[in-house]
C-alpha cells in the first residue's frame, strides 16, 4: 500500500509542480494552536508537514527553533499528549505528517511501542537527525510493519556515504543545503546543483532541499534543483513574532502562501 507520502509527490508530478514541505514545533506556543497552525498551512498551499518533537539538546537545530523547543517543553507537554494531538488532527486532515524527532526520545520511549503509536495517530514518517547509520538499517526493516516512511538526512559533507545513506531512504531524501544547523541562510554553498546530482545518481525517490530556505527569493533560487523544497525556521520565526501581537495564524498563512506562490511560479 501507498504511503500518504508517496500519494502526495506522485500527485504533485503528475501537476508537474514542486512540493512545498513545512515544519513546525509541535507545542509552540500549544497542542491545540499547533493543530490550528497545521490546518492554515495546508490552507495555504503545504503539501506535507513537519512536526518537530521538542527536545531539550536539539544538536541540528539553531537558535530559531531552539527557542521554540524551549517554549514547548515550559508547557510540559510529553510523549502521551504529542500523540493524542495528533490522533485529533488527523481526524481533521489527510495531509502527509511526519515526524522530526531525536533518537534518544524514539529509544527511551521504546522503538516499538513509538512506531505503533505513529501508526495508530497517523504519521506518515520520521526524520531522525542523529541515527546512526548502523541503527537506521535496523530501524528501517522494523518501520516497514508499521508502514511508516524513514526519510535519510544526507549532507554535502558526506559524499564518500551518499550512497549508502540514500539507498535506504523512503518518502523522499532530506538534502541538506549547507554545514551547519537548521536557520536562515543569506547565500548557499555553489556546490549545492552538484550534491543534488550526486544524490540523483543513487536514488529514484523525490529529492527535497532543506535548511536555510527563508523567504519567496530563497523559493524561486532553488526550486528548480529539486523535487520539494522544507522551510522551517523561517515559519517559526512567524510564529514567535506572533506571540506579542496575538495574530500566529495570520502571519504563518500568509506567509506559506507566499512561499507557495514563489514555488508555483
Amino acid at each position: 500500500m501507498d504511503s500518504r507520502i508517496k500519494k502526495k509527490f506522485d500527485q504533485i508530478t503528475e501537476e508537474n509542480r514542486k512540493a512545498l514541505i513545512t515544519y513546525i514545533t509541535l507545542g509552540d506556543p500549544s497542542l491545540d494552536k499547533t493543530i490550528e497552525l497545521v490546518l492554515e498551512m495546508e490552507k495555504a498551499g503545504a503539501d506535507i508537514v513537519e512536526l518537530g518533537i521538542p527536545y531539550s539538546d536539539p544538536l541540528a537545530d539553531g537558535p530559531v527553533i531552539q527557542r521554540a523547543s524551549s517554549r514547548a517543553l515550559s508547557q510540559n507537554i510529553n510523549m502521551k499528549s504529542i500523540f493524542s494531538m495528533v490522533s485529533t488532527l488527523r481526524i481533521e486532515t489527510e495531509i502527509p505528517l511526519v515526524f522530526l524527532v531525536y533518537y534518544n526520545t524514539v529509544f527511551s520511549y521504546g522503538v516499538e511501542r513509538f512506531l505503533n503509536k505513529c501508526k495508530k495517530c497517523g504519521i506518515d514518517g520520521l526524520i531522525i537527525p542523529d541515527l546512526p547509520l548502523e541503527e537506521r538499517k535496523i530501524l528501517n526493516e522494523k518501520m516497514k510493519d508499521y508502514h511508516i516512511d524513514l526519510i535519510a538526512l544526507v549532507a554535502p559533507t558526506s559524499h564518500s556515504r551518499i550512497e549508502s545513506i540514500v539507498k535506504e531512504g523512503k518518502g523522499f531524501i532530506y538534502c541538506i543545503s549547507s554545514k551547519g544547523v537548521t536557520g536562515i541562510r543569506e547565500h548557499f554553498d555553489e556546490g549545492l546543483e552538484n550534491f543534488i546530482k550526486e544524490v540523483r545518481k543513487y536514488s529514484k525517490i523525490p529529492l527535497a532541499i532543506g535548511f536555510g530556505i527563508s523567504d519567496a527569493e530563497s523559493v524561486r533560487n532553488l526550486k528548480s534543483l529539486a523535487d520539494g523544497l522544507i522551510v522551517g525556521s523561517a515559519i517559526v520565526k512567524e510564529i514567535e513574532k506572533g506571540l506579542e501581537s496575538e495574530d500566529i495564524e495570520r502571519r504563518v498563512y500568509e506567509f506559506v502562501k507566499s512561499l507557495k506562490e514563489a514555488i508555483d511560479e
